[in-house]
């Protein structure tokens, strides 16, 4: 017979009660935030504007919002990466100038680059409202930097990825620690973009 287990002292089994609990918690509200995030309604706005990465996840999801709504001007980040590949060949081979695509490099390839570019088009082009399409994970924390940097109304639409467990896990601590990092270092707060 073996012998029976050491039972945990009754703090350490406290301990271990609340950090299981709390990480209990902590995927339940990423689970909210990162994976069920389909917006209530949608309606039509000035652009479409794709974010860079998982471009062929993304870019259908971006056309089909231009297509059904009939907006005016799509917007894709071109970022010559791999993730990129299906935006960054729609770019290369549009005749420019277009009035219905607009191809734009942001001068840093993460969101806060893509923030600030966005808000310089928007402003430019006088847009008063934008669509913003980009991976479900991804939606609140390019959504926080997105009206950080623009005063157009921000509507954000996602596509939906097909992630393994272990994939949507790091998704998930990933985009934990850049909500946090948006909202005590907020994007074009002081920079005026």
């Amino acid at each position: 017979m073996p012998p029976p287990l050491p039972r945990l002292n009754p703090l350490a089994a406290r301990i271990l009660a609340f950090i299981s609990g709390a990480a209990l918690l902590w995927l339940v509200f990423a689970v909210q935030l990162f994976v069920n995030v389909d917006p209530l309604t949608i309606q039509r706005t000035d652009a479409v504007i794709m974010l860079g990465g998982a471009a062929t996840e993304r870019l259908p999801v971006a056309q089909q919002m231009q297509r059904d709504y009939n907006v005016p001007v799509l917007v894709l980040s071109h970022t010559d990466t791999p993730g990129n590949i299906a935006a960054d060949d729609a770019c290369n081979s549009a005749a420019f100038p277009s009035a219905q695509l607009l191809c734009f490099r942001p001068d840093e390839f993460d969101t806060r680059g893509e923030a600030r570019a966005i808000g310089r088009i928007a402003e430019a082009n006088g847009w008063k409202s934008i669509t913003v399409v980009t991976s479900s994970y991804h939606v609140s924390r390019a959504q926080r930097l997105m009206e950080q940097c623009t005063t157009a109304d921000v509507q954000m639409v996602n596509s939906h990825p097909t992630l393994s467990g272990a994939q949507w896990l790091r998704r998930f601590v990933i985009e934990t620690g850049g909500l946090l990092d948006v909202s005590l270092r907020p994007e074009c707060a002081s920079s005026g973009q």
